[in-house]
């Protein structure tokens, strides 16, 4: 079992800049390439970056790409996510996810295999 706690999330004004981190419990946080997802209300969860095992690759959605940069501290079991130039459209509750595959990456929800609880990121006009 993998545990995640996220935190950092708040309200900011459009244009402005969060930080989220993700807290991994255990020894295999290395093994697993790490994920965020957003869901805001009425709306599917959706894939926004992820970062593999040694940080050396990431991917991001086509609509946070250039604004967000997912990042991992494998001494600190952490995976942040930093958000810079924030629009409305980006409150959404924010969730940490693991994939513990050694398969193909899947740029989806359906691929991660632990979850957070997430933390809520709200962007004022």
């Amino acid at each position: 079992q993998v545990q995640l706690v996220e935190s950092g999330g708040g309200l900011e004004q459009a244009g402005g800049s969060l930080r989220v981190s993700c807290a991994a419990s255990g020894r295999r946080f290395s093994n697993y390439r790490m994920g965020w997802f957003r869901q805001a209300p009425g709306k599917e969860r959706e894939f926004v970056a992820l970062i593999s095992r040694n940080g050396g690759s990431t991917y991001y959605a086509d609509s946070v790409k250039g604004r967000f940069t997912i990042s991992r501290d494998n001494a600190k079991n952490t995976v942040y996510l930093q958000m810079n130039s924030l629009k409305p459209e980006d409150t959404a509750v924010y969730y940490c996810a693991a994939d513990t595959s050694l398969g193909a990456v899947v740029l989806a929800a359906g691929g991660m295999d632990y979850w957070g609880k997430g933390t809520l990121v709200t962007v004022s006009s």
